[in-house]
């Protein structure tokens, strides 16, 4: 009894760790991929008048909306949007990529430098159309 008492706890224990950062991982690449997704999609569709910034802003909310889904805050640096070859003009596309950084669980500042992670990535890339009109600034 006693011999299965340490070997359980000697190997349930890094199991549990291991799953714990697993199951981060998945949460953030689920939402890292659905955020691309989602400010894709808040790009293209911007109403007629506004701007591209406007566009921008729209697109970093909704991608900010997918990973506070998740449980995870995304920061302005972690998303970028590229237009080739002009945003919001017929037969351009949008390219949206997001990196985000999971840190492992339960790891404490005073080990210094910085903390170990998994980098997580997404992209998705967006047709304008080549029918639409035109919109944002010239």
């Amino acid at each position: 009894m006693v011999e299965f008492s340490w070997l359980a706890l000697l190997l349930l224990v890094p199991l549990i760790y291991v799953m714990l950062g697993v199951f981060d991982v998945q949460r953030a690449s689920y939402g890292a991929t659905a955020a691309t997704r989602a400010a894709g999609r808040a790009f293209i569709i911007v109403p007629a008048g506004m701007t591209e910034d406007d566009a921008r802003a729209r697109a970093f909310e909704a991608a900010r909306l997918a990973m506070k889904d998740q449980g995870i805050e995304l920061e302005s640096g972690d998303l970028s949007i590229t237009c080739e070859p002009e945003c919001l003009q017929p037969g351009s596309t949008v390219t949206v990529e997001l990196e985000y950084a999971v840190a492992l669980p339960f790891i404490p500042d005073a080990l210094g430098g910085e903390p170990p992670a998994v980098h997580v990535s997404a992209s998705h890339t967006e047709p304008y159309g080549d029918y639409r009109e035109a919109k944002g600034s010239p």
